[in-house]
């Protein structure tokens, strides 16, 4: 990780020897140096050949001159790396990564969990059940036929026709060329209970009410969902999913559901989709697999999206992640809340928990372009572009979080930063992107453990921080890294995941005023990790490569302030 200079190692080696030898040969060795060190750009230093002394008992003053000439020779050689002070070579004792101390400041930002008692299938009643069954025929049983429930069936296609309350709907069997539609003006209860529906001209479900579905996936099934890859208009109806809705969608059970998207989407509604529970799989999709226009809601379940599009795009309106576990693999975006033409509508994005998984090869991971809240969660993304971004504001309370970018910023808000909690490793790609990127914007930091490494990095803002931070220089890819209190307290264990110019580092166990040591090498035995980010084990056999001090609140040794 350091290129240190030739000339100090060898001075290093002559102070270790006796004082006898050190009085006697200090000023031949020098001068056996300067004949062999090629001097560039060095001011004061003669550019003839330096007379070699051989008097023995040269004056130790003469000695000293000579070492100032070689300590100036050399010190434009050095590099812009993660040390301050030389190390001294030391090999790191044994030490136990502390995953004890933590720090929480007070918590910023959106905490709303967008509940609503509307949602929750329990709160609402439905007498009566419709069954729809495909095979070789499709078999109705429709107890409603004489009070508000019509159905009509033509070649596979079954359209329903519904002015009753409290009507729930079973789906069932399997059909190649077959849908359903349902024009309801109450809300109603729609279960896939093993059903699979391919259409070769339109959506395989289409919902043209506008009242709330309740989408029930039942336990133990298996329901496959797939449209055609052009649809035949029905008048001026709107269609652009192989499970399209009109009306609020909300999903639960614990069946599963998968999904392709030929035409456009996988998953659509106008209004918003709330997951509660169930494993739903969008297998493709042309372009978003789940696409919203008002939100999107999760309490809970398991989506797993392959896309060529984003993952979940919200058109017009807001994100909230309650729980659930994702597992995104998609060209553009994963998350994206990306609405900004319209000041009436706020795309902000809150994630409270769940299981985050993004991977993306030309997009941003997750995006507000309003402001982006994380309350808690586990979230991984390794994008193409930015890995988290917000228009106006980014809130880390809690969690843990790894942004890798391969081109762009790891975390990147157009507005301000604030972290209070959380374990957070941010990658960026080379000069001028950045681990932290916040456009020179306050950068407000009271608890939490962060690493950033990039070519760049946004600074703190120590007017309004509590919590101490240090900009350093250089590391290279699969080394690791550990920082240690003078005293020999551990203060952050980590494996580099690729060669970088600049980290920032902040930790509760990071204090004012104290000088640390930097180990660079050695081995984790029984640990635990988080992307790199060590939380527990020991920690042993690394060499001392440099020293630093903390003077203030924010503390820069080396590296680079990025441009935003």
């Amino acid at each position: 990780m350091k290129k240190t200079c030739p000339l100090h190692q060898s001075l290093k080696r002559l102070r270790k020897g006796s004082q006898k030898d050190y009085y006697s040969q200090t000023p031949v060795k020098i001068s056996k140096m300067i004949l062999n060190f090629k001097f560039k750009n060095t001011p004061g230093v003669f550019p003839f050949p330096v007379i070699l002394f051989s008097i023995r008992g040269i004056s130790l003053g003469v000695a000293n001159i000579l070492m100032i000439v070689l300590l100036a020779s050399c010190s434009s050689e050095k590099e812009d790396e993660i040390i301050g002070e030389d190390g001294n070579g030391e090999t790191s004792a044994s030490l136990v990564i502390d995953s004890t101390t933590v720090s929480k400041g007070a918590v910023e930002g959106n905490t709303g969990t967008a509940a609503n008692a509307d949602d929750i299938l329990a709160n609402s009643t439905f007498s009566s059940t419709i069954s729809i069954a495909f095979g070789t025929t499709v078999a109705i049983t429709n107890p409603l036929a004489e009070s508000g429930v019509t159905i009509a069936e033509t070649n596979g296609d079954v359209v329903i026709t519904s002015t009753a309350s409290e009507v729930a709907y079973v789906l069932s069997g399997t059909t190649t060329n077959g849908s359903v539609k349902i024009y309801s003006d109450k809300k109603y209860k729609l279960t896939l209970n093993g059903v699979n529906i391919t259409n070769a001209d339109g959506p395989a479900i289409n919902l043209q009410s506008g009242k709330r579905a309740f989408l029930v996936l039942a336990d133990n099934t298996t329901n496959t969902l797939a449209d055609g890859a052009t649809y035949t208009a029905s008048g001026t109806e709107d269609m652009k999913a192989t499970l399209f809705s009109e009306g609020q969608l909300i999903v639960s059970g614990n069946g599963s559901l998968s999904v392709k998207g030929n035409y456009k989407h996988a998953i659509c509604t106008d209004e918003y989709l709330r997951i509660i529970s169930g494993n739903i799989t969008v297998t493709s999709a042309k372009s978003d697999g789940i696409h919203t226009n008002d939100a999107f809601i999760s309490d809970g379940g398991t989506v797993t999206i392959t896309t060529s599009g984003d993952g979940i795009q919200v058109e017009e309106g807001y994100i909230v992640i309650n729980s659930g576990t994702f597992n995104i693999n998609v060209v553009d975006k994963g998350i994206a809340a990306s609405w900004d033409t319209d000041a009436t509508i706020d795309p902000y994005l809150t994630i409270n928990g769940g299981t985050i998984t993004v991977n993306s090869s030309a997009g941003e991971g997750i995006e507000s372009k309003s402001i982006l809240t994380i309350n808690n969660g586990t979230i991984v993304v390794k994008t193409a572009d930015d890995g988290l971004n917000a228009g106006t504001f980014i809130y880390i309370n809690g969690g843990n979080i790894y942004a890798y970018s391969s081109s762009n910023d790891g975390i990147d808000s157009n507005g301000k930063l604030t972290v209070t909690g959380g374990k957070i490793v941010s990658v960026g790609a080379g000069s001028p992107e950045e681990g932290f990127d916040c456009d020179r914007n306050t950068f407000k930091i009271t608890g939490g453990i962060l690493v950033g490494i990039g070519g760049a990095t946004s600074s703190p803002t120590a007017s309004v921080s509590t919590q101490a931070s240090v900009i350093l220089g250089g590391g290279t890819a699969n080394q690791l890294v550990s920082i240690q209190s003078n005293d020999g307290a551990e203060t952050l264990t980590f494996l580099i995941p690729r060669t970088y110019t600049t980290m920032l580092f902040s930790s509760p166990k990071l204090k004012v005023s104290t000088t640390y040591k930097i180990f660079t090498g050695g081995s984790v035995a029984s640990g635990s990790a988080f992307n790199g980010l060590y939380t527990s084990g020991t920690y042993s056999g690394g060499t001392q490569s440099s020293t630093f001090t903390t003077s203030s609140m924010v503390t820069k040794v080396g590296g680079s302030n990025g441009p935003g």
